[in-house]
């Protein structure tokens, strides 16, 4: 399957990424070659062979919920740059509409 350039942009301007024409080239190669490969992994019989998440063995390893007591706040607000009224203070980051 081939990736067109249209589509690197159309891609980019929903993740509002800004990219060069030779980035648009590039990643339509790069696209066009993991679903390139994603179609020759597609053949791979895989009947009889259970599912997994990953090739390792896990084990969930819980620990028990102890309640302890948690840090003061002023303990926990003395290295803060910028606070009020006992709560940490941080730039606005979106736009009033």
């Amino acid at each position: 399957m081939e990736i067109s350039k249209e589509q690197v942009e159309h891609v980019a301007r929903l993740a509002r990424l800004e990219v060069s024409e030779d980035e648009k080239a590039m990643f339509a190669r790069q696209l066009s070659g993991i679903l390139t490969y994603m179609d020759q992994l597609k053949e791979l019989d895989t009947k009889g062979v259970e599912p997994t998440a990953t090739v390792l063995p896990t084990d969930n390893v819980f620990r028990d919920d102890n309640v302890r007591p948690s840090l003061p706040q002023e303990k926990a607000l003395a290295n803060a740059p910028d606070q009020a009224d006992g709560f940490f203070r941080v730039p606005k980051i979106l736009e009033d509409r």
